[in-house]
């Protein structure tokens, strides 16, 4: 089996970093040519930090790392610090790295790996899209080049950073409309779905007793970063969202999906960054996206703690 060629576009974040640690465990189906950072759940000066130790911690310091775009588009930054804490990464304590970032900048790298590729290469984003618009607005030719996004983004139903909207898509809605209006293939994994991949007690336990050192920075950010949703929505445990995006591409058997057309609110404050999803083909668009409603939770979990465990080895 080929391993499937992927550019993970994030900006970490607990759950980043979980998604993270899943991608690294199966190199032999995940061949991850790059990470780039975006500004989202904390500054850009902490996601690329953030990025490469977590890379270190996985054994994959050899991977390129690219710090990207600061801010959004066309509105201030938002971060998500009361979910994350002030490092992105509370509830741990990482080293500094010593992986170098590199000198380019992520904008460039994607159009860079795009234009060269031909065609097979995926990515998966998991925090705002600023980098990936701004790469479509430079180079548009790269849309023929990309053979599919998976995203972590949208709310068909409640959003969690307004009563409508998902966070990521609501920290820069326009760079959205940009990637959802270009034309290329795109799965959107929503809240819908990541609300049903809950860790519960049971779930951390089996990957707390692999009792090893990125075991025990998966339990430390999810104790951290679960108390937030808990306390909001009465979760058993924290959902895990970036994650899936990875699981998808590792067991799309896991997930069920339909073809829809989807829009995000661009210019409403009351409905800023709010996917519309036309599931019943009302507007007569053409569907853009692959938008993913459910996920075999156990399988996930499964998935995840083997993932775990396989990082854990020497």
């Amino acid at each position: 089996m080929v391993a499937k060629a992927i550019v993970i576009d994030c900006d970490p974040g607990a759950d980043d970093a979980i998604a993270l640690f899943l991608a690294l465990a199966f190199p032999e189906q995940l061949n991850v040519l790059g990470i780039t950072t975006v500004a989202g759940n904390v500054p850009l000066s902490l996601t690329q930090k953030n990025a490469r130790c977590l890379c270190e911690l996985a054994g994959r310091a050899d991977l390129p790392i690219y710090a990207g775009c600061s801010r959004p588009l066309l509105r201030p930054l938002i971060t998500a610090e009361d979910v994350h804490g002030k490092t992105g990464l509370d509830g741990i304590s990482l080293p500094e790295p010593q992986m170098p970032l590199q000198s380019q900048h992520a904008v460039d790298f994607l159009i860079e790996t795009f234009t060269r590729s031909t065609g097979n290469i995926t990515l998966a984003t998991l925090g705002p899209l600023t980098n990936l618009a701004v790469a479509i607005v430079k180079q548009p030719a790269i849309c023929q080049h990309i053979h599919e996004i998976v995203m972590m983004g949208g709310a068909l139903t409640q959003g969690n950073i307004t009563p409508s909207a998902e966070f990521n898509l609501y920290v820069d809605p326009q760079a959205a409309q940009i990637v959802l209006t270009a034309g290329i293939p795109l799965t959107m994994v929503s809240l819908d779905v990541t609300h049903q991949a809950i860790a519960t007690p049971e779930r951390l336990r089996a990957i707390r007793a692999i009792n090893s050192p990125i075991s025990a920075a998966t339990v430390g950010l999810l104790d951290h970063y679960g108390v937030y949703d808990m306390q909001r929505y009465g979760f058993s445990g924290p959902p895990l969202h970036d994650p899936c995006v990875i699981a998808y591409l590792l067991q799309p058997d896991f997930f069920t999906s339909y073809q829809a057309y989807v829009a995000v609110e661009t210019t409403s404050e009351l409905t800023m960054g709010r996917t519309v999803v036309d599931r019943w083909h009302v507007t007569n668009q053409p569907p853009n996206a692959n938008v993913v409603e459910s996920i075999e939770a156990d399988g996930f979990y499964q998935l995840l703690t083997h993932a775990i465990a396989k990082l854990s080895e020497p």
